[in-house]
């Protein structure tokens, strides 16, 4: 298993479909995963410190794993199955939960928990981008430290209706 860790969550065009990127911490790999608009949106919001009003679902998650008396050690990003990611949720005592990557990630970045990647699943799947790219990797990232929830509100700057 490899450590990974969050890029980021980016949309794709034309289609509009969230990505998740995860890098190797010790390595040059990362691991594209679509996911679903929630559960981007939850990654983001997590990783900005943006706070509903309310719990989201992944927030309610942590919260009753820990009025369980469990803690998340960790997410295993294990295979891929007719096209579809698989991770496990690892408790402890060798309890392991089955989930969504999307799922698993969101609730690891609200634990601090971390993730990794199988080493057959990076060898399979895992993309190495070239040097120059990274630049826009980064670039990408320092996008998502800096965009907050407002940044996508409509009308801005309008003044009326249309």
């Amino acid at each position: 298993m490899q450590e990974l860790r969050v890029v980021g969550v980016r949309v794709e065009l034309p289609g509009n479909q969230p990505i998740l990127l995860l890098k190797e911490t010790q390595g040059e790999r990362y691991l594209p995963i679509w996911i679903g608009a929630v559960e981007a949106a939850a990654i983001a919001f997590e990783q900005q410190g943006v706070r509903p009003a309310r719990p989201m679902t992944h927030d309610l998650l942590r919260e009753v794993v820990t009025a369980l008396g469990a803690t998340l050690e960790a997410v295993n990003i294990t295979e891929m199955r007719d096209g579809i990611y698989i991770a496990e949720l690892v408790f402890g005592d060798e309890r392991v939960v089955s989930a969504r990557p999307s799922d698993a990630v969101a609730l690891a970045v609200r634990t601090g928990a971390p993730i990794y990647g199988a080493d057959d699943l990076l060898d399979e799947v895992g993309i190495e981008i070239p040097d120059e790219q990274e630049d826009e990797v980064e670039k990408f990232r320092e996008f998502l430290d800096q965009i907050s929830p407002e940044d996508f509100g409509a009308g801005s700057g309008s003044g009326g209706s249309a």
